[in-house]
């Protein structure tokens, strides 16, 4: 019997108007041109986002400055289905380089016609963070959580002509 997490899982949601491959590609190709810059944890402004294309690629941000600050690692890689990262952001939005201690984040890729993609993001194992109840409503609270950012994602598509 399986108990319910003491930290509920977070969701979001988008439609994207590009077919699967070219949607899975945008996301994780394209990071940095999409990822909002004010979601960082690193001392210097953002000046870009990447996603290594591998299991056990890293995740993480450049500064302004050239430093780097990972985010956590890629756990599957399935092009154009489904990609599955940890993110090893603590409730302190510090980098937490304990395995132990990362949440999960799986998105998922499901063609809605030869053109359109729906997008969806599940954030599990918050538990597992320190102070992840503070992830979980910063996250929760913050303009519509994670849909917010898939929102800007799918925008940010259309208007790179992807």
């Amino acid at each position: 019997m399986s108990t319910a997490p003491s930290i509920p899982n977070l969701t979001g949601t988008a439609t994207v108007i590009l077919p699967q491959e070219k949607a899975f590609a945008f996301f994780t190709g394209s990071l940095g041109r999409w990822w909002p810059a004010e979601y960082h944890i690193g001392r210097a402004d953002m000046a870009d986002a990447i996603l290594e294309p591998q299991v056990g690629g890293r995740w993480y941000e450049r500064g302004v400055d050239g430093s780097e600050c990972d985010w956590g690692r890629v756990l599957a890689w399935e092009p154009p289905h489904r990609l599955v990262v940890t993110w090893q952001i603590n409730g302190h939005w510090q980098y937490d380089p304990d395995p132990a201690h990362a949440s999960e984040i799986e998105v998922r890729f499901t063609a809605d016609g030869p053109e359109q993609t729906i997008v969806e993001l599940e954030h599990r194992y918050l538990d597992r963070l320190v102070a992840g109840q503070a992830i979980h409503d910063t996250i929760e609270i913050s303009g519509g959580g994670w849909t917010s950012v898939l929102l800007t994602y799918a925008k940010a598509a259309i208007a790179n002509g992807r």
